[in-house]
């Protein structure tokens, strides 16, 4: 069998749930990110099943498989339009999230092209510098959305830690709930989003409460909404990476096979030049050792990201090979070796039509 994602959906849904209710004290819904799953359908529905309200991706090819197989959540395409996808995204999107008011304006014409209503989220600049208006251009892009025909303004929206690493906290959460309720004063509306951020805002809601979260210093403010893709995942803070509590880290695994095992030189030898990645890091010279080859690599998944079974060390990778130190273990052609991802790689092994994905409950 070709490499493999096994998906345990089990502890998909038990993550999903666990954050929903917890987030839910705090009068926070959960929007599920469905791009590290290249929209899967079957992924989806878990989350809805889960209590997820909504759906959202940042590829509108995603969006349409699942509204093919059915997935019945509202959708939300969280990467700013392209204006060549206009037509496609009216389709399929009921909410996009938009910081530029060209093309909300022809998201408006194409929407009324074929009688639909889109609705709009406005992403706010708060210092990660990837996309948002500057906080003191919103209130004059909102004065033009909401003129729009077959357009719903529905809210605004920040994001944060993805770019730069900026961290949510307090400062910026204020200023989004500060220019959320300042724009519902000013247009006489109340507004049905305030989305904080993405899986890096959990450590920000939850510090200072229970695990629960049913007792907390916390003040949201405004923040009814977080976007959730690599917490419900694979149960980790993006922040620093550290499980989060209760929750299954290894709900995805990666499979490889071996296709040779033998005693090689640690150290290579011969007039060195770049590798087909660029120039290798340093190789410690370890002596003779038990190396490992497995029928996976670069084009397959972000190797950097995955981690081994224990007793085993990743040396390298090029295109088609995990490179493995196979220390102790005594392997044979054919077996397998399981690795834990983190999210590019998980990214990463999901797009890939050479990695096999089975789900199991």
């Amino acid at each position: 069998m070709s490499a493999r994602l096994e998906i345990n959906l089990n502890k998909i849904h038990h993550n999903a749930h666990i954050l929903v209710q917890r987030l839910a004290v705090h009068g926070i819904s959960v929007t599920g990110i469905s791009k590290a799953t290249l929209g899967s359908p079957t992924i989806a529905k878990v989350f809805q099943n889960a209590g997820v309200t909504m759906l959202g991706d940042s590829r509108i090819e995603n969006l349409e498989k699942m509204k093919e197989a059915n997935v019945s959540a509202p959708m939300t395409l969280i990467r700013t339009p392209m204006l060549s996808q206009i037509d496609r995204i009216v389709e399929s999107a009921d909410i996009s999230f938009n910081t530029e008011l060209k093309i909300i304006k022809a998201l408006s014409r194409a929407s009324n092209l074929i009688g639909r209503t889109h609705g709009i989220v406005l992403m706010v600049e708060l210092g990660d510098l990837r996309e948002g208006i500057m906080p003191s251009d919103v209130e004059t892009i909102v004065r033009s959305v909401i003129k729009l025909p077959n357009i719903e303004f529905q809210g605004i929206g920040a994001n944060l830690a993805c770019r730069n690493g900026v961290t949510p906290d307090d400062k910026n959460m204020a200023e989004l709930s500060a220019l959320a309720n300042s724009i519902d004063k000013k247009f006489g509306i109340t507004m049905n989003i305030v989305s904080g951020g993405n899986s890096s805002n959990l450590e920000w809601v939850f510090r200072g409460s229970t695990i629960e979260g049913k007792e907390s210093s916390r003040q949201i403010g405004r923040i009814n909404n977080l976007r959730l893709g690599e917490a419900i995942l694979l149960g980790r803070n993006p922040l620093d990476r550290e499980p989060i509590k209760d929750l299954y880290t290894d709900a995805f695994n990666l499979i490889g096979e071996v296709i040779e095992f033998k005693v090689k030189p640690s150290k290579p030898w011969g007039e060195m030049a770049q590798a087909a990645f660029g120039t290798p890091p340093p190789i410690k010279n370890q002596g003779n050792i038990h190396q490992v080859l497995l029928a996976i690599g670069e084009q397959d998944t972000d190797t950097g990201g995955l981690t081994p079974s224990a007793g085993f060390e990743i040396l390298g990778a090029s295109s088609d090979h995990i490179i493995l130190n196979a220390k102790e273990n005594s392997l044979a052609i054919g077996d397998e070796i399981t690795f834990e991802l983190n999210y590019s790689a998980l990214l990463r092994s999901m797009t890939s039509p050479f990695v096999n994905k089975v789900m199991e409950e």
